[in-house]
């Protein structure tokens, strides 16, 4: 034993990222209705593919379609937006829908709760890959929700 630690090997390999991903950053509009699901699957799909990250596909796939689902199911046939942004060596996946604001800070807390106690599966798939998730009110009279997803690489 020679008291360094030149001979231990890290845990994992860091993965390079691709330059391509540098330049991941788009919004969608969703024109509302419960096939978006399937077309922010649609989409996440492909600009993981374009931006080198195939790898985080399939997961990111599945937490941009919870949260439309679930933007949808409290919010039905009403405009969402998605984005979608490589940044800081994460993926981040935003979904805003247009839930209205509620008349009471205990109204709001219980309506928050009912929707992350539905939001099983996202909350399983990213926490296997180590990510995070959440969601929180809007800051506008009108209301609206902010959701999202964090996915490390």
């Amino acid at each position: 034993m020679t008291g360094t630690l030149g001979g231990l090997r890290p845990v994992h390999e860091p993965r390079r990222t691709p330059p391509e991903a540098a330049k991941l950053n788009y919004s969608i509009r969703l024109p509302g209705g419960a096939y978006c699901a399937g077309t922010a699957r649609s989409f996440v799909r492909t600009l993981l593919d374009r931006h080198g990250l195939p790898d985080l596909r399939e997961t990111a796939a599945l937490a941009a379609s919870e949260l439309v689902a679930y933007g949808h199911r409290f919010t039905p046939d009403e405009e969402m937006m998605l984005k979608i942004r490589w940044q800081y060596d994460a993926l981040r996946i935003v979904v805003y829908d247009q839930h209205p604001a509620h008349s009471s800070p205990e109204e709001s807390e219980e309506c928050r709760s009912r929707r992350s106690r539905g939001m099983w599966l996202l909350a399983a798939a990213v926490d296997a890959c180590g990510g995070d998730w959440g969601l929180t009110p809007v800051l506008t009279s009108t209301g609206g929700t902010k959701s999202w997803a964090l996915l490390p690489r």
